[in-house]
C-alpha cells in the first residue's frame, strides 16, 4: 500500500476538519455531499488533434521499406480537476487533486513514440496564503507543497515540470506540467514577489534524469506591462554529468517604456551556466515588436533575436547551451518554429531570428505568420563532416478561433527548407511540410 503524500494527507484534513453545511433546497442547488464551508471549484480540460507531415523528420530514404516521408498521428487527453479552499482566522488553506488520461495513436514517427496511452496523477498539493492578513498586500506571504506547476517568466528557461511523449503518450499536447514534487514559498509585498523553490521533475519514465533543482526568484511589476525579474538556479541529476551541480543565473526585461507609444515593447533575456571544469555557456536573446492597436486586425509586426552557444570543439571546456525546460508560453516560444523547434531543433548550438506578423480579426479570430532563420553557432559540433552555419528556414502560419467560452480550435500549417547543414549533417535535402488541427475544450 502506498503511503500518503503530505499534500494528500493536508487535502484529508481540509476536509475533515470542516463541518458538513446545512442540506440546500434541491429546487435551487444540488448537492455534492463535500463539506460546505470549503469553497470548491470543478473544471474539466480535454483536447485532441490530428497532425501530418507529407515529409516527414527521415534522411532523404526512410529506414524502412516503404521509403515514405509521411507520417500522421493523432492525440488526445482529458483532466478532471477539484480544488479548493477554507477560510481561517489569517488566510487560507487551499489545494487541489487531478489527474491526467493520454493517448498518441495511429502509428505516429519514433521521436513522438509509439502508440501509447497512460493516465496518472497530475495535481496533487496543499497550500497557504495570507489574505488580507497582513498589511503589505493581499496573499503577500503564500506557500505550496505537493505536485504542482511552478513556471518563470515566458519559458525561456523553465516551464514544464512533467514529461511527454514515449510510454506516456500526448507529445504535442503536453497536458502534464506539474512537477512530482514541488515546494514554493512567495512573499509579494505589493509590486515586489520573491520566491524560493525545490523542484522536483516528473520525467517520462525511459528518459529519467533524475533533474532535481532548487532556487531563488525575483520580480518586480512596474504597471501591467513593464516587468524585471532575475533567477538562481542551482540542479542536481543522477545521470547528467554536466548539469549535475551546475548553476544557472538568469536576468530579464519586459516593457513598454514610452507611454505616447503604448503599442511599442522590448523584451531580453540573459542566462549563464557554470559547473566548474564541465560546463560554461551563456543564451541571451532580444527582441522588440509595434502593435497598431487603433488599426482594424490590430496588426503587430516583431522581431526576435536568440543565442544559445554551442560547444566549441578546439577547446577542453564544454560551451554547449543545456536547454533545461523551455515551454510554450505563446507561438513560438520556446519551442522554435512549429516543425524545427518542435520536432528536430534544441536550443543549443543555435542562432534563430523570428519575425512575426500577429493579427486579430475579432475578440474570437487571431492569427498570424511566422518566418524563422536557423543557424548553427558551432557547426563542427552539430555532426562530423559539418562546416555549414546555415541550418534551415521556416514559415508557419497559424490561428486560433475562440468557438464559444468552452471551445478553441487551432490550425497550423508550416513549410521548412534544410539548408548546407542539415544536408551535411543528416543528408536531408527535401523540404518539410506539416499540418495541424487541435481542439481544445476547458470548463
Amino acid at each position: 500500500m502506498r503511503q500518503l503524500t503530505p499534500a494528500a494527507f493536508g487535502l484529508l484534513l481540509l476536509a475533515g476538519a470542516v463541518q458538513v453545511a446545512p442540506a440546500q433546497d434541491t429546487t435551487t442547488a444540488r448537492p455534492t455531499g463535500l463539506p460546505g464551508k470549503v469553497q470548491w471549484e470543478f473544471n474539466l480540460d480535454a483536447g485532441a488533434g490530428a497532425f501530418g507531415f507529407s515529409n516527414s523528420l527521415y534522411t532523404n530514404v526512410r529506414p524502412d521499406p516503404s521509403g515514405d516521408l509521411s507520417d500522421n498521428w493523432f492525440e488526445s487527453f482529458v483532466k478532471p480537476k477539484i480544488s479548493g479552499s477554507y477560510g481561517l482566522s489569517k488566510g487560507e488553506l487551499y489545494g487541489a487533486v487531478s489527474a491526467v488520461g493520454e493517448r498518441t495513436f495511429d502509428a505516429p514517427p519514433p521521436l513522438v513514440g509509439t502508440e501509447a496511452s497512460s493516465f496518472q496523477v497530475e495535481d496533487l498539493y496543499l497550500g497557504w496564503r495570507s489574505g488580507t492578513s497582513l498589511s503589505v498586500g493581499e496573499n503577500a506571504l503564500d506557500f505550496t507543497v505537493g505536485r504542482t506547476q511552478y513556471r518563470i517568466g515566458q519559458g525561456f528557461l523553465l516551464w514544464d515540470g512533467g514529461g511527454e511523449g514515449g510510454s506516456r503518450g500526448g507529445f504535442w499536447s503536453n497536458a502534464r506540467k506539474a512537477w512530482q514534487f514541488a515546494g514554493v514559498g512567495r512573499f509579494k509585498p505589493k509590486n515586489h514577489t520573491f520566491e524560493a523553490f525545490y523542484l522536483d521533475r516528473d520525467e517520462v519514465p525511459e528518459n529519467e534524469t533524475g533533474t532535481r533543482l532548487y532556487g531563488g526568484n525575483y520580480q518586480l511589476a512596474l504597471g501591467e506591462n513593464n516587468t524585471i525579474g532575475a533567477t538562481y538556479l542551482h540542479f542536481n541529476t543522477d545521470s547528467l554529468a554536466a548539469r549535475d551541480g551546475m548553476s544557472v543565473y538568469n536576468l530579464r526585461a519586459y516593457v513598454a517604456p514610452f507611454k505616447r507609444l503604448p503599442g511599442f515593447s522590448l523584451g531580453a533575456e540573459f542566462a549563464r551556466e557554470d559547473n566548474g571544469d564541465l560546463i560554461a555557456s551563456t543564451a541571451w536573446m532580444a527582441q522588440g515588436a509595434y502593435e497598431l492597436s487603433k488599426v482594424g486586425w490590430k496588426p503587430k509586426l516583431s522581431y526576435r533575436y536568440a543565442f544559445f552557444e554551442g560547444d566549441d570543439p578546439g577547446t577542453t571546456e564544454n560551451e554547449g547551451f543545456d536547454s533545461l525546460l523551455p515551454g510554450f508560453y505563446d507561438w513560438g516560444t520556446w519551442w522554435q518554429g512549429e516543425i524545427a523547434g518542435e520536432y528536430f531543433l534544441s536550443n543549443s548550438n543555435l542562432i534563430s531570428h523570428q519575425v512575426r506578423v500577429h493579427l486579430t480579426p475579432s475578440e474570437s479570430l487571431s492569427g498570424g505568420l511566422m518566418g524563422f532563420v536557423f543557424q548553427l553557432d558551432q557547426p563542427a559540433s552539430f555532426g562530423p563532416g559539418v562546416t555549414s552555419k546555415d541550418l534551415a528556414t521556416e514559415l508557419d502560419a497559424y490561428a486560433d478561433w475562440k468557438v464559444n467560452s468552452n471551445f478553441v480550435v487551432s490550425f497550423v500549417a508550416a513549410f521548412a527548407h534544410p539548408q548546407e547543414a542539415a544536408q551535411q549533417g543528416f543528408d536531408r535535402t527535401d523540404d518539410f511540410t506539416y499540418g495541424m488541427i487541435y481542439v481544445g475544450y476547458a470548463y
